[in-house]
């Protein structure tokens, strides 16, 4: 069976609880390393879905892979290959379809509400899902929806927390979190938490009852993965 590719941007911003996802779903996976410079393939043959995850940096970035990802990307999406994008993954997939990206009003960091968009599109990935539920957020910038894509999912500080297109589905907010992933992110970005505390909540309230936010959260998680692998070019 061919290899789902994954995009890590940063050493500690993994795959996380989708790695366990697929795994215990038997399907194949490879971790393409930006952070270690491994090279970025320049075509989808057989490549059955691409999953790209978060990072520090600006998609903004004068970054020697970003155009080589979102060439990718534009691929993946005209040959009908399924693309999952979390946060910066996610801004990735809106700049290679024609979005922007800028800053947005406040930084989101912390577990915050987002709510379901009503539309048809929003329906069918969202499913019994409920109209607003609690997800993981870190970031300062937000994308556009690019042309032919549709918004299904919205917060009160951002109001473009995910869209779709076809068989593609692109996140600003995260749904891949674990509880080490939590407490990790916020040890490597404490300096920043200090900086903008009014807008981000501190190291006690992001996890407080951490273990019970997760399990929601991987139980949410679990029916959007569900919904992408079913387009996975197998």
């Amino acid at each position: 069976m061919q290899e789902i590719l994954i995009f890590r941007h940063a050493p500690h911003e993994g795959p996380g609880y989708l790695a366990d996802y697929l795994d215990r779903r038997g399907l194949p996976r490879r971790l393409i390393r930006i952070d270690r410079n491994d090279p970025v393939p320049t075509s989808i043959d057989g490549v059955p879905g691409i999953v790209l995850m978060g990072g520090p940096m600006s998609v903004n970035d004068p970054l020697p892979w970003i155009p080589k990802v979102t060439d990718l990307i534009r691929q993946a999406v005209a040959a009908d290959v399924p693309v999952l994008g979390h946060c910066l993954g996610g801004q990735l997939i809106s700049k290679a379809l024609g979005g922007t990206i800028t800053r947005n009003p406040v930084k989101e960091i912390g577990w915050l509400p987002v709510s379901r968009v009503d539309n048809a599109i929003a329906q069918n990935w969202l499913d019994d899902l409920p109209r607003e539920f609690e997800v993981f957020h870190w970031h300062g910038e937000t994308f556009t929806i690019p042309p032919g894509a549709t918004r299904i999912l919205a917060s009160r500080d951002c109001a473009n927390q995910a869209f779709v297109i076809g068989k593609t589905l692109a996140f600003q907010c995260h749904i891949e979190m674990t509880g080490e992933m939590v407490r990790e992110w916020a040890h490597v970005g404490a300096d920043e938490l200090a900086t903008v505390c009014a807008t981000a909540q501190n190291l006690q309230t992001m996890t407080a009852n951490l273990d019970e936010r997760v399990a929601r959260l991987q139980g949410m998680a679990d029916k959007f993965y569900d919904r992408w692998i079913q387009g996975l070019n197998y």
